[in-house]
């Protein structure tokens, strides 16, 4: 999307310029990354995954090593790392408990895989349940495995078969999640990869933020679930409106609906996610990525009431293929990850460390915007925080959407980036995690003031 020159105050020839410029210097300074890129012949897209291939540069910066909120790149530059992997290294890289945990199992037990339970498995789950109140948690490889068994429980209970999700949601690739709210009705969202069927008769939508919307879609009587972040992260950080989520809760009961809270993103919000911090109720919690360190994990919990009702159903497949579980999921390796991550890294004092360096930051981007005049606006989520270019902040995922401006978003990365900083690709979220500083944020928000500069230079 390319907005008017009137809309973000920049100039868009000046904007097309410095970003060429930008792009030429990180070629010109990154030529191992470039040949190693040029080696992937056998690699679909060119990388291990194709979500690799999202460069604000042609082609991507590839990994040397990682440490703490650092990143080595073949060239060897050193990044300061906001990006951790999309959340996925929220503990930070390779957290000494956490490799202390996986070399004692993987090393010195064995058994990383062996279809057997472990000791940490259970504790892993009491953590859980202590941090996000749910009561019984079963674990997979990753928070969209966990969505997809939640949906199929879900829908096992209720005998229902659509489920609803907010426009412009993330809950990674899950079928039904691709679905927005379109100029007339629900909509396959764009670019959408060979659904097995059209999303809209899988799913329901509804804009975040919007109870009359939800109550419209509930009316139907056939949603087996609602499956939502409780604030929207991936297209931006939209935040609640006072009485939003309650409200949720309230119409998700009188339609004997399930809530499924996805906390994969929103974890940032606390040890335990917006679920604890704002007093939520759901039936189920999921979430992945950050509580294993960087090990594969995905984990869903259900309420006690609800645990009982799967639990008694006889004629549902639980323990052979009834569609719910894979052989790798709970392997021993990732339960002992995750119980060292969740002990001994994620703490109430790391959270407190990452938020307060969230704020500062958040302070910091707010300082640049006024500065400049610019119609811009920053959003913080405990240690998450994320500018988008609109002002006021956007309340729902289609505004968020809106607001996108692939241009200016790719200048201010690969400016970042030929500097040292690393965000995200897929947006400009900025996270912390134990090890990130204070130097780390100032140093960032030096380079960012000086993208802007740069911009805004007559």
């Amino acid at each position: 999307m390319t907005t008017t020159t009137s809309a973000l105050g920049i100039d868009r020839e000046r904007l097309t310029a410095l970003l060429a410029a930008e792009r030429r210097l990180y070629e010109k300074r990154n030529p191992r990354s470039r040949e190693a890129h040029g080696r992937g012949a056998h690699l679909f897209g060119g990388v291990p995954m194709t979500w690799m291939a999202k460069s604000a540069a042609g082609f991507p910066l590839y990994l040397k090593s990682a440490s703490g909120a650092r990143v080595t790149d073949l060239d060897g530059h050193e990044l300061i790392d906001f990006c951790l992997g999309d959340t996925g290294a929220m503990a930070g890289h390779s957290p000494a408990p956490t490799v202390a945990a996986v070399t004692r199992r993987y090393a010195e037990l064995g058994g990383a895989t062996a279809m057997l339970p472990t000791e940490d498995a259970a504790a892993v789950a009491a953590e859980l349940t202590r941090r996000f109140g749910v009561a019984r948690w079963s674990f997979a490889l990753t928070a969209t495995d966990a969505n997809r068994w939640a949906l199929r429980l879900a829908r096992a209970v209720t005998g229902r078969p659509r489920i609803l999700v907010n426009s412009y949601n993330y809950h990674g690739s899950v079928d039904e999640s691709f679905v927005v709210a379109g100029e007339h009705g629900a909509e396959s969202r764009p670019g959408n990869v060979g659904a097995p069927y059209d999303v809209t008769a899988t799913s329901r939508v509804a804009e975040y933020n919007d109870l009359d919307g939800l109550e419209r879609q509930l009316s139907y009587g056939d949603v087996a679930a609602v499956l939502m972040e409780p604030a929207l992260t991936n297209m931006g950080i939209v935040l609640p409106e006072p009485g939003y989520l309650e409200g949720v809760r309230d119409l998700t009961r009188r339609a004997r609906t399930l809530l499924i809270n996805d906390e994969t993103h929103t974890v940032s919000m606390g040890v335990g996610g917006c679920t604890r911090a704002w007093n939520l109720e759901p039936d189920i919690v999921t979430i992945g990525k950050a509580i294993g360190g960087g090990v594969p994990v995905g984990a869903y919990g259900l309420d006690e009431a609800l645990a009982e009702r799967v639990w008694g159903r006889s004629d549902l497949d639980l323990l052979d293929t009834g569609g719910v579980g894979g052989t790798l999921a709970g392997n021993a390796l990732s339960m002992a990850a995750a119980r060292a991550t969740l002990a001994e890294v994620l703490t109430e004092a790391a959270y407190t460390h990452m938020t307060d360096l969230a704020t500062r930051y958040t302070a910091g981007v707010r300082r640049i915007i006024d500065a400049h005049g610019l119609p811009w606006s920053v959003v913080q989520l405990g240690a998450r925080s994320e500018y988008r270019f609109a002002s006021p902040a956007p309340v729902n995922g289609g505004a968020s959407q809106r607001a996108a401006d692939a241009e200016l978003e790719d200048y201010l990365h690969v400016f970042l980036i030929n500097r040292g900083i690393l965000l995200t690709p897929f947006h400009n979220m900025a996270l912390m995690c134990p090890a990130t500083t204070r130097d780390d944020v100032d140093a960032h928000l030096a380079v960012l003031a000086e993208a802007v500069r740069t911009l805004r230079a007559a």
